[in-house]
């Protein structure tokens, strides 16, 4: 049974040969055999289970160490300085050609400029590589040199989650953690080069869709996908093992959401449950984060006369 998504093709493309065609309404009808309808139904599972995990729980509800933010950041800066190598290496490969867009996406530079905001000029000096994230590395960098499609899955998996929950977690760690409004410390979240996230991702997805890749590739894809998740759950671990050794330096700042730009239903870290498990202790957390502020009572009083509109942001 095919999905049906009133999504638009970024570029005005419909996508051809089989692989999501739009009907005479202009609605975008999508395969069960198109990639990303695979890769979504494949990684459900561990995606759940990546969403739940403590550390992305607590970065949810504005609880953030900022030293384990920083080694956060020093995993991301050496998985996309891996990621993005290959890539590189095999931009010209006919099942990442179309996806090559490295002024729009890539994040190594804005990752190095985070790091330089935190540990200084000489922060390179200053990190080095954990053994989760090294075997994460370890396998990009196999995956790009033997088997270039597989390179698919990290790509979309990283790329497609930075653009949509990602959005949400930069005003969060803001909040958190008082950085300055100009953007230093979260370079990472900002991609200068896309005006309209809803729109690349739309493009990115349909020309997923129309690579050339038999039914043995694609759920190979998929596979990687969901070991993608499972080592970014390894790398939160060992972050939650961190934490565990760090003084008590907890930045609790429960999101505004009112102020949120991005889709967080579409990280792929996002805690679905989260509304149903911890609703209301969390509404109670930020009620009571309002109040210890002189303007407490009034900033609660809009938030809730806003409530209902935010409700229906939610479910956009």
């Amino acid at each position: 049974m095919s999905a049906v998504r009133t999504e638009d093709a970024a570029d005005g493309r419909s996508t051809a040969n089989g692989r999501g065609v739009c009907d005479e309404r202009g609605v975008t009808v999508l395969s069960p055999t198109d990639l990303s309808e695979m890769l979504a139904a494949g990684t459900k599972e561990v995606h759940e289970k990546a969403e739940n995990t403590e550390f992305v729980k607590d970065f949810l509800k504005g609880r953030i160490r900022k030293e384990l933010f920083k080694l956060g950041h020093v995993a991301l800066f050496f998985t996309y300085s891996a990621l993005e190598e290959q890539i590189e290496r095999n931009k010209e490969h006919p099942h990442l050609a179309a996806l090559y867009f490295p002024h729009e996406l890539h994040r190594r530079d804005a990752l190095a400029r985070d790091l330089r905001y935190f540990y200084g000029e000489d922060w390179q000096n200053q990190i080095s590589i954990s053994p989760a994230t090294q075997r994460y590395v370890e396998r990009i960098r196999q995956i790009g040199r033997d088997q270039p499609a597989l390179l698919v899955a990290h790509a979309y998996t990283r790329y497609m989650g930075d653009l949509s929950g990602g959005q949400v977690l930069r005003k969060v760690a803001q909040r958190a953690m008082k950085l300055p409004h100009t953007g230093e410390g979260l370079n990472f979240y900002q991609f200068d080069s896309i005006h309209s996230a809803k729109a690349f991702k739309q493009l990115y997805r349909s020309r997923m869709n129309e690579l050339e890749l038999d039914a043995l590739t694609k759920q190979k894809i998929v596979e990687e996908a969901v070991l993608a998740f499972q080592f970014n759950m390894e790398i939160f671990g060992e972050l939650e093992e961190a934490g565990k050794t760090l003084q008590d330096d907890v930045l609790d700042a429960a999101p505004v959401h009112g102020e949120m730009q991005g889709d967080i239903s579409q990280c792929p870290y996002y805690a679905a449950k989260m509304a149903a498990s911890d609703g209301s202790s969390y509404i109670c957390q930020m009620a009571m984060t309002v109040l210890k502020n002189p303007s407490g009572q009034v900033l609660l009083a809009a938030w809730i006369a806003a409530l209902a509109g935010l409700a229906a942001w939610y479910l956009m």
